[in-house]
């Protein structure tokens, strides 16, 4: 009984230890938070219109319209000078699904932050 004791409980170190080395195919998104007020971190926007325009802005400065190829030195820029922002994408509800998990992806590879934005319901 004893050795049978071993083999599972080295059984279960080896499913422990493997687990923690498998990564999923999912991409994290930070939400913010509703329950409390907090200060507002320096937000990063990006939207995409329904004609697959790509526009970008830091801050309270106004939206530039940037080519996909300038979406990251754009946000890398921005984390330089604020390392605690967040970006928020804004999607038209037409836009394909790639072009949004092309933006994803940009944030993923380089842990930026990142929140979706949506409507609220009427």
């Amino acid at each position: 009984m004893a050795s049978m004791t071993d083999v599972i409980f080295l059984l279960l170190i080896f499913f422990m230890v493997t687990s923690t080395v498998v990564i999923p195919n999912a991409i994290k998104v930070t939400l913010p938070q509703a329950q409390k007020q907090t200060a507002a971190k320096p937000l990063t926007r990006v939207t995409i219109d329904a004609n697959l325009n790509y526009y970008v802005a830091f801050g309270n400065q106004r939206e530039k319209r940037v080519s996909f190829e300038e979406i990251t030195p754009f946000l890398q820029d921005s984390y330089a000078k604020e390392p605690e922002m967040f970006v928020a994408l804004y999607a038209d509800e037409t836009v394909p699904y790639k072009e949004i998990v092309r933006i994803l992806n940009i944030a993923n590879q380089n842990k930026f932050k990142m929140v979706l934005a949506t409507r609220a319901q009427k």
